[in-house]
């Protein structure tokens, strides 16, 4: 927010300002009289005297971006937009290389990119300023989702990295960012910029060093620790521009460098910076009930797509208030959703909840479960063909009967679904060896001698005959090792009452 100047402030500064009237200087004009001074009784002791005012010797020189930052010079206006406020708070050291220049003439040469992607940080930016002045970091950090994300809060990488902060799925974990099937952290708002901000803090805290931090921030501190000892050993510098380091890595700090000099001097690159207003986009609003996505929108007045754009950690059309009890609004709109509802009657405020299976089980039986159909069931939890869900999985179900209440948090933070492969078998034909029973057989394949008889149309204890033809259904492994007796067998996917569990 705005800088503030308080009372005690003010009146430092007019205690400066009064030291620069009486101090002397050199001016062809003669000193005045002193103005006589009445005797103050004995009792009562003089008054400090003011600091003398510090006069800077030679010309005066225009001071940096960083010194204006610093704790010794107070602006006396507030910034004009974010950008200023931004420039403002630059106080990392200038990186000036080649590869700057590079990355300037990429950024620069895309208008038309550079435009999407500072109108996307509109409205994010504000509230990544305020933290980092909050916690005393450089004002530049709050560029570096231009670098890694271009400020896309649905942005995955094909490392998995997630998140306009670009957080790997076990480094999320380690900073508290919760991955499960109703919502994913690392693309939250808040959460992941007080992760990544934790984060860069402690890397910095590390290894001393703005550039280093970046470095680690993007190659791993592990990587960037090992690199530093390597230059030690060969009695080398171990600067960031000294290191060896991946390609990726070797332009990560000038590419930053470069969008930070272009919003410094954007008419320098012809580029046009849209205006954001020094003032917070959105309100965090806290929900008490399960809530449908789709719902919250309307009752907030805001577009579907501008509600899931603040709120990019949902994936699935609900959010269940114990494990999301806060959700992000435009400021002039957090109002005109408390009031609608608090006021809405038109019915349950969720239409979904959380189903545990209780048991490994297809895909057709877990949707008769829950009543609904096999397709639709697929779609709400995002299953793919051909897998089955796993025992102890959370899924969304119809949000009725036993399942019409809010969902508890411990679901809510930890809800998992997890997959299976569906089994796949081969009829197979084999010859019976000499004595072979139903049940002889069974054992051998591992199978159950019920299923082995219900092939076979016989009872659980028939013998068969030396060299009689016994039909399995094999899963596809094992049909593919069975043993020499076996007969050429067809690929064939048997109905699901016989198919092996």
């Amino acid at each position: 927010m705005t800088k503030r100047f308080h009372f005690a402030g003010l009146a430092s500064l007019l205690l400066w300002l009064a030291g620069c009237a009486n101090t002397p200087v050199t001016s062809p004009l003669p000193p005045a009289d002193p103005a006589p001074v009445a005797e103050a009784p004995a009792a009562t002791p003089a008054p400090p005297l003011p600091l003398p005012p510090v006069i800077p010797s030679g010309p005066l020189q225009p001071i940096t971006a960083a010194e204006a930052a610093s704790q010794e010079v107070a602006s006396l206006l507030p910034p004009a937009d974010l950008w200023d406020r931004i420039r403002r708070g630059f106080a990392m050291p200038a990186l000036d290389s080649q590869l700057v220049r590079q990355q300037e003439q990429w950024y620069s040469s895309r208008p038309d990119y550079i435009q999407r992607m500072t109108e996307r940080s509109r409205k994010y930016l504000f509230h990544i300023v305020e933290e980092l002045e909050r916690r005393g970091m450089p004002s530049e950090l709050a560029l570096l989702p231009f670098v890694e994300s271009a400020f896309n809060p649905e942005a995955v990488s094909s490392a998995r990295a997630a998140g306009m902060w670009q957080f790997m799925p076990a480094t999320g974990t380690y900073f508290e960012l919760k991955q499960n099937v109703f919502r994913d952290d690392r693309r939250d708002v808040l959460a992941s910029t007080r992760a990544a901000l934790d984060y860069l803090q402690k890397l910095h805290g590390m290894f001393g060093d703005w550039h280093l931090a970046l470095a680690a921030y993007n190659w791993g501190e592990g990587s960037v620790g090992r690199a530093i000892a390597r230059n030690q050993k060969r009695g080398r510098p171990a600067g960031y521009t000294d290191l060896d380091m991946p390609h990726e890595t070797r332009n990560y700090v000038p590419k930053l460098q470069a969008v930070k000099n272009i919003v410094a001097r954007p008419e320098q690159f012809r580029t046009e910076l849209p205006l954001i207003e020094n003032h917070p986009y959105f309100q965090s609003v806290t929900i008490t009930r399960d809530i449908d996505v789709a719902l919250a929108a309307k009752l907030a007045d805001v577009a579907l797509e501008d509600f899931k754009a603040l709120n990019p950690s949902l994936s699935r059309p609900v959010i269940f208030a114990a494990g999301t009890p806060q959700i992000l609004l435009p400021w002039d709109n957090a109002t005109v959703f408390r009031r609608n509802f608090e006021g809405y009657t038109a019915g349950r405020y969720a239409s979904w909840a959380a189903w545990t299976a209780p048991a490994t089980m297809s895909v057709t039986e877990a949707a008769r479960r829950v009543g609904m159909s096999e397709a639709d069931f697929r779609a709400i939890n995002n299953i793919p063909p051909r897998m089955r869900i796993r025992a102890g999985s959370v899924v969304l179900a119809p949000r009725e009967g036993k399942l019409d209440r809010d969902v508890t948090g411990h679901v809510a933070d930890n809800g998992q679904l997890n997959l299976s492969p569906e089994v796949v078998t081969r009829r197979t034909v084999v010859r019976a060896g000499a004595n072979e029973s139903v049940a002889s057989i069974a054992r051998r394949y591992r199978l159950s001698a019920t299923q082995v008889a219900d092939w076979n149309k016989v009872g659980s204890t028939a013998l068969f005959r030396t060299g009689q033809q016994v039909v399995l259904y094999l899963p596809v492994r094992a049909a593919a090792s069975k043993p020499r007796t076996a007969i050429k067998a067809a690929p064939r996917r048997p109905a699901a009452a016989t198919r092996r569990r």
